[in-house]
């Protein structure tokens, strides 16, 4: 009886495990949505040294994103795609504009640089026409 509860317990121990390893990592990105008529969205948040906060955007192939960086002494970011940006570097301009190669989701992170105050609120503008 005691082997079958070692058993019992062992066996959930496993499976919970299992679970969680499935569930545990990295959140989703949050998806950036513009209200109704505007194409302007300002992002916000406080990141300590080295975090990266990361968000999804949609956008059509020949639109421009144009993104501005109020915090680019403590922040910078980056634009990624499975098929352009891929090696993408980090960029701390306070604006920087570029066209949508292709039709799509990119993944867009900011990022606390290691230099300032150990953690800081960021605030960065994309705006997508």
């Amino acid at each position: 009886m005691r082997s079958i509860f070692l058993f019992l317990a062992m066996f959930l121990v496993f499976c919970t495990g299992n679970a969680f390893a499935q569930n545990g990592g990295k959140a989703e990105p949050n998806r950036i949505q513009f209200a109704k008529g505007t194409s302007s969205k300002t992002l916000t948040g406080t990141l300590k040294n080295g975090q990266v906060m990361e968000y999804v955007f949609g956008a059509a192939k020949g639109q421009t994103v144009t993104i501005r960086n109020a915090t680019s002494n403590i922040f910078d970011f980056r634009v990624l795609n499975d098929e352009y940006f891929s090696e993408g570097d980090f960029d701390s301009s306070p604006s920087y504009t570029f066209e949508i190669p292709e039709a799509g989701d990119y993944l867009f992170t900011v990022r606390k640089k290691v230099a300032g105050p150990r953690s800081s609120r960021f605030s960065l503008t994309i705006t997508i026409k």
